[in-house]
């Protein structure tokens, strides 16, 4: 197929070379409208450049997520997204979930200057628990709450190849918590960034630096340092004040790859340090019962990562990896340090022409150590926990067309127990120009450890306090996802990728008031009135998600996500549950997410963003339109000048507040940065 040949010299995601000096005459009349506001870029590193592929190649782009080997994005029976490094580098983001913003059914939003929440397709807030988030095949997902903390896990943007985003569940590969989808995170080689590397950034709201060193180590041989240190001010609240939410971190990370024949060694070490400063409103035992503690939190840890490949023949290899990682955090409601250690192998193999397996096994332990404070406790402060699990897929071809992935995980966890989740997927491409796929799946979302331990303080009064309990028999939540999608071309410089999906959910997470009882300590006694967790709830979701990608004129390239969804929840009637944490208004109902990507001359860039996500009712928070432009120029091969304007169509505005500790949420700004690329 022939898309886009005109389009040879389209840089992606937007930059044409031009042949004559009428491109500038052409572009600059769009561009003025804009010039106020600058934007920001990042590397011009030396590697291969995927800036030069057509529509053609980005469909093709090989994706691993979804079947666990790789394959193309156009073929790939699932609701899959690529973000490329070159996508990163357009984008002007600094952190994962500013960049996940572009991807359509993600919803992101900032809760404070420090702290995110990022889910798919609802259930959101900071511990958005159904969302499984790897870094180079390591999970970065939190048992303590469920979810994933941020403000602690990040990458240097400049080393990512890419970030697989699936959609919809995952569990038949990758097992428990894969609820809603899928975001992997797969940084470079060390051989695709020799030299050096130096980004500054300074603007009205964060300050940074990244310096990346690598070379060749041997004839087979190669490894990279980068460092990253970023300081963020205070954000403000609704009215206008100045809060006191300001942070920084510093990481450094370690990376050596070995190749040769048909082996293939990735050695990983990495490390990170977190300060922030955060306004928490909290219960108290004296008048008025609450009060706002302005207090620092700090998150440190580190990690090693290890993993063999060996190729056996084109049809057939297998993969043993193991990482350990250590994390800590000392919060105003919680102190943990928690070690996890996790060993995975992986086989490919073909039986014939119509059958190709997968399959492996993966276990993995995790100690917690809790330390207690006033609001939050545990009923067993120092707890290990393991999982053990086996996967099988049958990749079938029944026609030349037509193939269909039949498999399922068995898992054991300290939590649920036995927990089985099977999947069947099916895509059919009659050529090149189309696909079309369907999915049946199960997951399932394990308690965590707050869940079934945990006690924490949520209201007070005149003599007693309402406190929620953890319940070591709550269980997994369930479940079952149908999705069907359509890829398509239409015309060379046209491509739309489309999804439906329904989401049935049982024996979700709901709060059951039981019989109060008195308590002697501390002194004196007071009442208590508990609040249990139960699997009583139920939800449906449904909805759209729609990416175009076209290209109107040779120098413009555009962009578009649209998602729509529909959450209902039904709370079981025998349960006396007012406050219920419902999935109900948490998420938007719409988002819409429009770039345009435009190239002036061989040396400038200049590319908008325009984004609309939609109310959330049940939180409070109002709809909002927001503008991001960016503007780029290189002067040499190996040096990128960039402004960048974020949020400029109003001063500032709020994206969601937070729930269990109940942190004072704070608005997103508007905000101009300048960045300046170095290679050397």
């Amino acid at each position: 197929m022939k898309i886009l040949r005109t389009m040879r010299r389209f840089r992606h995601p937007g930059f044409m070379q031009s042949k004559d000096g009428r491109l500038w005459d052409r572009a600059m009349p769009r561009c003025a409208l804009f010039a106020v506001a600058l934007t920001a870029g990042t590397v011009w590193a030396q590697e291969p450049d995927l800036t030069q592929m057509s529509l053609e190649d980005l469909m093709g782009v090989q994706v691993t997520s979804v079947s666990k080997k790789a394959e193309k994005r156009s073929e790939a029976a699932a609701a899959v997204y690529v973000i490329t490094s070159e996508d990163i580098r357009h984008s002007g983001a600094s952190t994962i979930p500013e960049v996940l913003r572009m991807v359509p059914g993600v919803q992101v939003a900032r809760l404070d200057a420090s702290k995110w929440s990022v889910t798919i397709r609802g259930s959101s807030g900071r511990y958005a628990n159904k969302l499984l988030v790897l870094i180079d095949g390591r999970s970065v997902y939190t048992p303590l709450y469920s979810g994933v903390e941020w403000e602690s896990r990040d990458v240097v943007l400049s080393d990512v190849e890419r970030i697989e985003v699936i959609r919809g569940p995952g569990g038949t590969l990758w097992g428990a918590n894969a609820v809603n989808g899928i975001i992997n995170i797969v940084t470079k080689k060390a051989s695709e960034t020799p030299g050096g590397l130096a980004v500054a950034r300074v603007g009205t709201e964060e300050n940074g630096l990244i310096l990346r060193y690598g070379e060749k180590l041997g004839e087979h041989g190669a490894y990279r340092f980068s460092g990253k240190y970023v300081n963020v001010g205070d954000a403000v609240y609704s009215d206008g004040r100045k809060a006191d939410d300001h942070w920084h971190r510093g990481m450094g990370s370690f990376r050596y790859d070995w190749e040769r024949d048909d082996d293939s060694l990735m050695f990983q070490a990495g490390g990170y340090s977190t300060e922030t400063s955060q306004a928490i409103s909290l219960a108290s035992r004296r008048p008025p019962y609450a009060r706002v503690i302005e207090r620092d939190s700090s998150f440190a840890g580190g990690n090693l990562v290890l993993r063999w490949n060996h190729q056996f023949s084109e049809d057939a290899d297998f993969q043993v990896q193991a990482y350990y990682d250590r994390s800590t955090q000392h919060a105003v409601t919680i102190a943990e340090h928690r070690d996890t250690f996790d060993v995975e192998f992986q086989h490919r193999m073909r039986l014939n022409a119509r059958h190709e397996l997968v399959w492996g096994m993966d276990y993995r332990v995790f100690r917690d150590q809790l330390d207690g404070t006033p609001y939050v406790s545990m009923g067993d402060p120092t707890s290990s926990h393991q999982l053990v699990s086996l996967f099988l897929q049958d990749e079938i071809t029944l026609t030349e067309r037509l193939r269909a992935w039949v498999g399922a995980k068995i898992e054991y966890n300290d939590f649920s127990g036995v927990e089985i989740q099977p999947g069947i997927r099916a895509a059919y491409t009659p050529n090149e120009w189309n696909t079309l796929w369907a999915s049946i799946s199960r997951a399932v979302r394990t308690p965590s450890i707050i869940e079934t331990d945990g006690r924490l303080l949520s209201q007070t009064f005149p003599g007693g306090m309402i406190t929620l309990f953890g319940d070591e028999d709550f269980q997994a939540e369930d479940l079952t996802a149908y999705e069907l999608g359509y890829r398509v071309a239409p015309l060379e410089k046209l491509a739309f990728d489309l999804a439906l999906y329904y989401h049935d959910y049982k024996e979700l997470r709901s709060f059951d008031f039981r019989r109060p009882f008195f308590e002697l300590r501390p002194f004196p006694p007071h009442l208590v009135i508990p609040i249990g967790v139960a699997n009583a709830t139920t939800a449906e979701a449904y909805g759209v998600e729609l990416g175009v990608d076209m290209t109107p004129r040779t120098w413009w390239r555009a962009r578009l996500a649209y998602s729509w969804s529909e959450v209902h929840v039904q709370v079981n009637p025998k349960v006396f549950d007012p406050l219920t944490f419902t999935l109900d208004g948490d998420a938007p109902e719409q988002q819409v997410y429009l770039q345009n990507l435009f190239d002036i001359g061989d040396a400038w860039e200049f590319d908008t963003v325009f984004r609309y996500v939609d109310a959330l009712p049940s939180l409070g928070v109002d709809d909002y339109l927001t503008m991001d432009v960016r503007l780029a120029w290189k002067p040499r091969e190996n040096l990128e000048i960039a402004l960048v304007g974020q949020n400029l169509l109003e001063r500032h505005h709020g994206e969601l507040t937070s729930s269990f500790v109940n942190s004072l949420p704070t608005d997103v700004e508007r905000s101009v940065f300048a960045r300046v690329s170095w290679r050397f």
